[in-house]
């Protein structure tokens, strides 16, 4: 196993929320010298420099500030996304059904439903609370396996191997237990009890919460060679932490900028979402000069979107353009679009197919068939928001958007290759 492969299932295995993602970032970029900045305070920026800042404790930018001026020679930005598809749990949850207790759930982003059913399940996210007449907030991370969603049995639905829809409002309530005939159960209670554990704190109310359901099973390498690595949020986490390998990797001579914010899987259009100005805003703090200034520089930068590939599945390829079907342990892919789905330009794709080659690194094609629709990424409206010439790419992976993912595990060191030439080349 390389040192990037066992880096990246540490991350996923420490990243089951965006929260827990953008904390875990944070917590490798202090250890390897950036400094933390607070948006509400003013920023002393050097030459040389290397920092970073969260937003909504769920997006972060991390950059080193090089030793060129910016307005001569830009920026070199990746751009990732923190958030996966899961289920929430709602503001009032509890559900009382037949003596079992139950939390009503609602579906984020295009999961793909049924490899949630018979799941070992647990809960983490983000709680606000108020003690001793002070609000705060925590990360809490159940870990141990609290809930499960039960199947129907294939006796009570003859017709279940020939697909049904899943209600979502009925059908994927996670069961946590049952209850006696004199209990109630309070999810409010239950983390209080989970902070007093967690945290160690006590005396305090439980206002609200941001809280998901994620699969207890560990990432794993798998297949007779190891040739895959198999994980829950593999999109899009797999490409912040090869964003954050090259960060790492990069050396002190350009101004180099790691994205990674959340809600992309539900449009970006968020106070810390790609589509929102949380990017533009720290960028200008970041160039610190006249509009003239910040447009030079962004005219001279360039942005890679990294986000997730549709690799050919053997048992459905005819879901591909025959001439466009990505392989695992194939490298990164270049994602086009002739309707701006994805922002790959020719220039943009030939610069990444040129650092590729360079950089020994080998590169794939991705367009959608003709006669089906295609996903986008933060690309576009990352280029849109701030005129950046921009490329999409990705490592090509099976089962995107289901609770467990499936890609390449040598396109994990192709990837932090790539996008380490990308910030250092000259």
């Amino acid at each position: 196993m390389t040192n990037n492969l066992a880096s990246l299932l540490e991350f996923l295995q420490a990243s089951p929320t965006p929260f827990h993602a953008t904390t875990e970032l944070a917590r490798r970029l202090q250890a390897a010298g950036f400094e933390a900045l607070d948006e509400r305070a003013a920023w002393q920026l050097h030459s040389g420099g290397r920092y970073y800042v969260t937003r909504n404790d769920s997006s972060i930018i991390a950059w080193t500030m090089g030793q060129q001026e910016l307005a001569e020679h830009g920026l070199r930005l990746i751009g990732a996304h923190t958030d996966s598809p899961c289920l929430k749990v709602k503001p009032q949850p509890e559900l009382e059904k037949k003596g079992y207790w139950q939390l009503g759930v609602e579906v984020y982003g295009g999961a793909l439903l049924s490899p949630w059913f018979d799941r070992d399940l647990s809960l983490a996210g983000r709680v606000t609370y108020s003690q001793n007449g002070q609000l705060h907030s925590k990360l809490v991370n159940f870990q141990a396996p609290i809930a499960v969603i039960p199947s129907l049995a294939i006796h009570l639905n003859r017709e279940a191997n020939k697909g049904w829809e899943i209600n979502r409002q009925t059908e994927l309530p996670p069961v946590l237990g049952q209850l006696n005939d004199d209990t109630h159960q309070d999810l409010r209670a239950l983390l209080a009890m989970q902070l007093h554990n967690e945290h160690g704190l006590n005396n305090l109310q439980v206002l609200d919460y941001e809280l998901c359901f994620y699969d207890t099973q560990p990432p794993a390498l798998i297949g007779l060679q190891q040739d895959f690595i198999a994980s829950a949020r593999l999109d899009n986490l797999l490409s912040c932490h090869a964003g954050l390998q090259a960060l790492l990797n990069a050396n002190d001579q350009h101004a180099c900028v790691l994205v990674c914010t959340d809600h992309e899987e539900v449009g970006s259009a968020s106070a810390c979402g790609a589509d929102g100005p949380f990017l533009e805003q720290v960028l200008r703090r970041v160039v610190n000069g006249s509009e003239e200034d910040f447009t030079r520089a962004i005219q001279h930068s360039l942005l890679i979107s990294a986000d997730n590939a549709h690799g050919v599945h053997p048992n459905y390829a005819d879901k591909h353009d025959g001439n466009h079907g990505p392989l695992l342990n194939q490298g990164p892919v270049i994602k086009v679009n002739s309707n701006q789905r994805y922002a790959t330009s020719s220039e943009t794709a030939g610069l990444f197919r040129h650092l590729c080659q360079q950089a020994s690194v080998p590169v794939q094609s991705f367009v959608t068939r003709s006669d089906m629709g295609c996903g986008s990424t933060i690309g576009p409206i990352t280029a849109s928001q701030l005129g950046v010439p921009t490329i999409d790419i990705g490592v090509p992976t099976f089962a995107m958007h289901s609770i467990r993912e499936l890609a390449g595990s040598r396109d994990v060191d192709y990837l932090v290759k790539a996008l380490t030439a990308f910030y250092n080349q000259d």
